[in-house]
């Protein structure tokens, strides 16, 4: 049975004085034991959520991760192994904001896949489709190419170790929210397609709905069959409402 995972995603969001009061509030809350949890708070302040989480069951992740595994002439970026030694166990790739808003290929997102695997690090692999795919009948296709690039560059054999989150863009803070049957058909094709290199891989990967998940639309969607937790955005910054989520996903 896949363990519900729930991430939430801090965007670039944060003082060290709200960051703190947010780790605060979040060390309040009431997180069964059977969910696992993980927050992607800026790079800016990774070492502070690292130590003020450190006695409790969540985990921390970094937004995104440079290209290269290692130390290098790439000034402004941070790459996976600096970020691993930061405290950073997981790295969001892929996010659509950084596809549609800064240009990321998936060429450029697979070679990230790549390095956070190598610094022993757990990726979440974002896909989606925008409005106009989606309008033009091309979800599928879209989430399949883009799967497949990180499967052709890094095999199947990395999502043992990986976690994929479907994230319609069209759906990303702005309040609406693919239908559980709407996400539960993608997360099922995403999963048929791992299941077409490995099957036991395929039924053992966690796929994440991401996209204006609240505590009052969660149940619903994590109650369908592919679909084993959420990449929460704006309601993270929330405590009570993040803590809310936790909780739907572990009854």
């Amino acid at each position: 049975m896949r363990r519900p995972l729930v991430a939430g995603n801090w965007k670039m969001n944060g003082t060290r004085a709200s960051v703190a009061e947010l780790i605060e509030a979040l060390r309040q809350q009431d997180i069964p034991e059977v969910v696992e949890v993980v927050v992607f708070p800026t790079t800016l302040h990774l070492v502070q959520v690292v130590s003020g989480l450190e006695d409790e069951a969540i985990a921390v992740g970094a937004q995104d991760c440079a290209v290269d595994a290692g130390f290098g002439a790439l000034t402004g970026e941070e790459s996976a192994s600096q970020l691993a030694d930061a405290g950073s166990n997981w790295v969001l790739v892929g996010h659509s904001e950084r596809r549609l808003i800064l240009g990321e290929s998936d060429e450029v997102v697979s070679k990230k896949f790549a390095a956070a695997l190598a610094c022993g690090m757990r990726p979440v692999l974002c896909l989606g489709e925008t409005l106009e795919q989606r309008q033009a009948g091309q979800t599928l296709e879209v989430v399949e190419r883009q799967l497949a690039c990180i499967l052709a560059d890094s095999g199947v054999s990395a999502f043992e170790r990986a976690v994929v989150a479907y994230e319609p863009v069209w759906a990303i803070g702005t309040g609406l929210t693919a239908t559980p049957q709407q996400a539960q058909e993608v997360h099922s094709a995403i999963r048929e397609q791992l299941s077409r290199e490995d099957q036991r891989i395929a039924q053992g990967v966690r796929l994440l709905y991401g996209g204006s998940v609240k505590a009052e639309n969660a149940a619903e969607l994590f109650g369908m069959p592919d679909i084993d937790g959420g990449l929460i955005g704006g309601a993270s910054l929330k405590a009570n409402d993040f803590g809310a989520i936790c909780r739907v996903a572990g009854s």
